[in-house]
């Protein structure tokens, strides 16, 4: 007998966490359909000999104190009914941006910022507050909004090339599906969440923020089913009912949430469908473990991002690694820091297919090789840096592809977003990152809003 359900929701990411919980909230009968054994998608956590690692998080991104209403996470912790508590939050202490010839700290008071560039680039100060004020007042959510380049109408603010470059750093890298530039929308999104409201680590790390996810969709009889990966998605004429599972089951549903990114979601769909431009950007990562803390070798800071050129060159490489940027994590460097150890990740811009091609000897010679570079750059910007590595481990493009389905490992999906999360097929709409909304924090509120907007509000 076939099964049927109000909505089936394909991946067991942030967005599809958050979406199966609103959904469930509201009785309805929903089934989430994950292919790995683990939920969190890009944000999620392995174990490697006795350590507990987290795979995407490197800060949470638009940090509200407690009892504040404004913002994302307030709005999250709603909708959802999660106690803010839960999460745990640990504010950032610091995090830098780093130039051959000029270095901006930031931390979660925008003033700082304001005051480092007062500093340093003194005849732009008006025009970055005022470029402030814009950004809130501009309504980034808007759903139906095209593509406007965010450099362009900065450029409007800041004069200065390199300034502008150094502001773009930490929202390219933390956000853009497009090389070199961003959907303004996209900008404003990412610079309040990163400078306006700021970052915090949960306690625990993801592992906090999935098992709250996990004890809700538990509390409201949301079904997840690890081990279920979709085979195709079953359409009458232009109308979605369901999906074929990769053991041959059938499920049938009013309503499909796709959360596995909107190239991926068209290949899924039977027959001819639309193609979607796959996003070019994705990464290499290095993490390190070792006995003392960050701070034994004088890293304060919380996050660098690191750029050896006077303008960032965020865009596929036609190398396997650019190693001439870098994003350089520790996520020791909270107020509070619950790790034993001591660790260090360190995120560099990589070529998929470069690293596609390669046989296994190569593959294995190439990640010990980003490792080298990795511990390089930390010597390069902390001599004092002379730790025993206790573990090490390093993810490429393919790490990417394998654990999210994403067409030549892109992190962060299609430069085709939909914003309403409409699909040309009824009753199939797109949530995540190919939605729009970016980011732990964003993800879960493209799923809310889609759960919201396409099955709470399509039924009445």
């Amino acid at each position: 007998m076939v099964q049927k359900y109000d909505c089936l929701i394909i991946g067991a990411g942030m967005s599809g966490l958050a979406a199966g919980i609103r959904l469930g909230m509201f009785g309805k009968k929903v089934c989430i359909l994950e292919k790995h054994t683990i939920p969190g998608g890009l944000n999620s956590y392995y174990k490697r000999k006795s350590y507990l690692l987290d795979v995407g998080l490197h800060a949470l991104t638009n940090f509200s104190a407690k009892g504040e209403r404004k913002g994302p996470l307030p709005k999250i912790f709603r909708q959802l009914r999660i106690p803010y508590d839960k999460f745990r939050l640990s504010e950032q202490i610091e995090s830098k941006i780093i130039f051959p010839e000029h270095q901006l700290t930031f931390t979660n008071n925008i003033e700082r910022l304001i005051s480092e560039i007062h500093q340093s680039f003194p005849h732009e100060t008006d025009g970055f507050i005022k470029l402030i004020e814009m950004i809130k007042t501009y309504d980034a959510l808007s759903l139906n909004d095209g593509y406007l380049s965010a450099k362009q109408v900065v450029g409007e603010f800041i004069k200065d090339p390199i300034l502008k470059e150094m502001l773009f750093t930490a929202p390219l890298i933390y956000g853009s599906a497009w090389e070199n530039d961003m959907d303004f929308s996209q900008f404003v999104i990412m610079f309040e969440s990163l400078y306006l409201e700021g970052l915090s680590r949960p306690f625990g790390g993801v592992r906090t923020i999935i098992s709250s996810l996990e004890e809700k969709l538990n509390s409201h009889n949301v079904d997840i089913r690890y081990r279920s990966g979709v085979k195709r998605i079953i359409t009458e004429g232009v109308k979605a009912v369901g999906v074929e599972l990769l053991n041959g089951e059938i499920l049938k549903s009013e309503n499909i949430l796709s959360s596995a990114g909107l190239p991926e979601t068209m290949n899924l769909v039977e027959g001819i469908a639309p193609e979607f431009k796959t996003g070019g950007l994705s990464f290499t990562e290095s993490i390190l473990i070792f006995k003392d803390k960050p701070k034994s070798f004088e890293a304060e800071s919380t996050l660098i991002f690191y750029n050896n050129d006077k303008v960032y060159k965020y865009q596929r490489p036609d190398t396997l690694v650019d190693f001439s940027s870098a994003v350089v994590c520790f996520p020791n460097n909270f107020e509070k820091d619950d790790l034993k150890e001591g660790m260090i990740r360190i995120t560099n811009i990589a070529n998929f297919k470069k690293w596609d091609m390669l046989d296994r000897k190569t593959y294995l010679a190439e990640k010990e090789n980003v490792y080298q570079k990795a511990v390089g750059l930390i010597k390069k910007l902390y001599p004092k840096f002379d730790q025993e590595i206790l573990y090490k481990d390093v993810f490429t493009p393919k790490t990417v592809k394998k654990f999210t389905g994403h067409f030549d490992g892109a992190v962060y999906g299609s430069t085709e977003k939909r914003k309403d999360g409409t699909t040309p097929f009824k009753n199939l709409y797109i949530c995540g990152t190919d939605q729009g909304f970016l980011g732990i924090v964003g993800s879960m509120l493209s799923g809310i809003s889609m759960a919201n907007l396409h099955v709470l509000m399509g039924d009445k």
